[in-house]
């Protein structure tokens, strides 16, 4: 039987001890993302930026993409976004355990998407927990915000500024507040 490589053990949701043999890759490898993104966030051209996007992630960034810079990401290539989705200034995202951005998301200023949990137990608290995140089509995620590991947001849903979003949203409502909570439905005109 053929040993998974970490990485695609960390996408498929496996634990990873801090004593696990190829627990340095992981390092290894934010440090080898953490020399593009010097690059990216120190330019201002909205096409190189873009192409280093695609280098780190390893997919094709589409023209319709904007990223305000700066970006922090520590691995990258578990992120995919989509078409016409604006990213803004100051976001993080923890994409070891994968994050999905479908087209026409908004993602303000300083927002963060964490796929990444330790365990409570203190003997085991160095190790990594994975989980993916995903926000569908026509989402917005309001300034600072943060979601945690394993969330969906729905189609159309709207997570309000400053919230923590620890349970999947469901489509066409707007959530907020610490843990978040449905506010109001989205009703279309």
């Amino acid at each position: 039987m053929q040993v998974k490589d970490i990485f695609e053990r960390l996408r498929n949701g496996e634990a990873i001890s801090s004593n696990d043999a190829e627990a340095y890759k992981m390092r290894d490898a934010s440090f080898a993302t953490k020399a593009l993104l010097l690059k990216m966030n120190n330019s201002s051209n909205p096409n190189e930026i873009r192409e280093l996007l695609s280098e780190i992630t390893a997919t094709e960034i589409d023209e319709s993409v904007t990223v305000f810079t700066p970006l922090h990401i520590n691995y990258g290539k578990h992120t995919k976004i989509s078409k016409n989705v604006f990213i803004n200034f100051d976001c993080v995202f923890l994409d070891l355990g994968g994050i999905t951005i479908e087209d026409n998301v908004l993602i303000a200023p300083k927002v963060s998407l964490l796929t990444e949990s330790h365990p409570l137990n203190p003997n085991e608290r160095q190790s990594l927990i994975p989980k993916p995140i995903h926000i569908k089509k026509n989402a917005w995620i309001g300034a600072n915000a943060t979601i945690l590991q394993g969330v969906t947001i729905g189609e159309n849903a709207v997570v309000a500024a400053g919230s923590v979003v620890s349970t999947d949203v469901p489509d066409n409502v707007v959530v907020g507040g610490i843990p978040a909570k449905i506010i109001k439905e989205i009703k279309s005109i």
